[in-house]
């Protein structure tokens, strides 16, 4: 992997809970423009490392670098601002707002805030900044195939589309690289295949992509590259036809019947 492609390394990340190890010298690149998975078994540090990289959690040893800069020690919001956007296990939505109001409050990032006189004058630059918002939240949610929910409140949605909003929100951060944590978890065949389509166009739009999938269907389907943690440990990375046939992966997650 060329230096270049790089947009994300961990190097000798480790992570301590008084006095469990849930990180343990964990090294990792992200090439640029791919989707990176992150797998293993329950308990393996898989959120605690995207919990890490977030800014949610500080490290206890090693490093952690986006696009050649240290981000060890910032907070979420600084590393947020730097273009590093995420999802969570549990969707956190603003349930009484709109689907459109939701990922609107998304372009706060990069929006230009106005004055207090600007705003209250109604400038006109002020009127085009909103049209604006307006227009790309709605060329996001056509991305998102949920175009159509603009108007309906969020807490009204079924979990998949709720799942298809928070990614919705997350990209209208304009992020370069976007932290999935089990964006399938509760999805049904169907609304899998859509989470795909969604990630390839995010993708080839030159997002890059890191997520924790327990669907291994997903995961071959998807993935340009797997990386595997057991117990804290990194035992294994490769192509996911690699990761399948990987004796290590096989024993410590997939298990025979794979």
């Amino acid at each position: 992997m060329e230096t270049n492609d790089v947009l994300l390394t961990l190097k000798g990340v480790s992570k301590d809970f008084g006095g469990l190890r849930a990180l343990n010298r964990v090294d990792l690149g992200l090439k640029k423009g791919v989707i990176t998975a992150l797998i293993g078994p329950n308990g393996a540090g898989k959120t605690t490392l995207i919990n890490i990289i977030s800014g949610v959690y500080g490290l206890s040893e090693g490093s952690v670098l986006f696009e050649g800069k240290s981000i060890d020690g910032l907070r979420s919001h600084e590393i947020a601002g730097m273009g590093i956007s995420r999802t969570f296990q549990l969707t956190k939505l603003f349930g009484g707002m709109s689907v459109l109001e939701n990922v609107m409050v998304g372009t706060h990032l990069w929006a230009r805030r106005g004055n207090f006189w600007r705003t209250i004058l109604n400038f006109p630059s002020v009127r085009r900044e909103e049209v604006k918002i307006y227009e790309d939240a709605m060329e996001i949610l056509r991305l998102t195939h949920i175009e159509h929910l603009a108007k309906e409140k969020s807490n009204n949605l079924p979990h998949g589309q709720q799942r298809l909003l928070e990614l919705a929100r997350a990209i209208a951060t304009k992020p370069k690289l976007i932290l999935l944590d089990e964006p399938a978890a509760g999805l049904n065949l169907h609304e899998q295949d859509m989470l795909q389509e969604t990630l390839r166009t995010i993708v080839s739009t030159g997002i890059t992509i890191l997520l924790i999938e327990h669907h291994m269907r997903v995961v071959m389907n998807i993935s340009d590259w797997v990386h595997v943690l057991d117990v804290g440990c990194k035992i294994a990375e490769g192509t996911p036809k690699e990761i399948g046939r990987n004796p290590a992966v096989v024993k410590a997650y997939l298990g025979k019947e794979y």
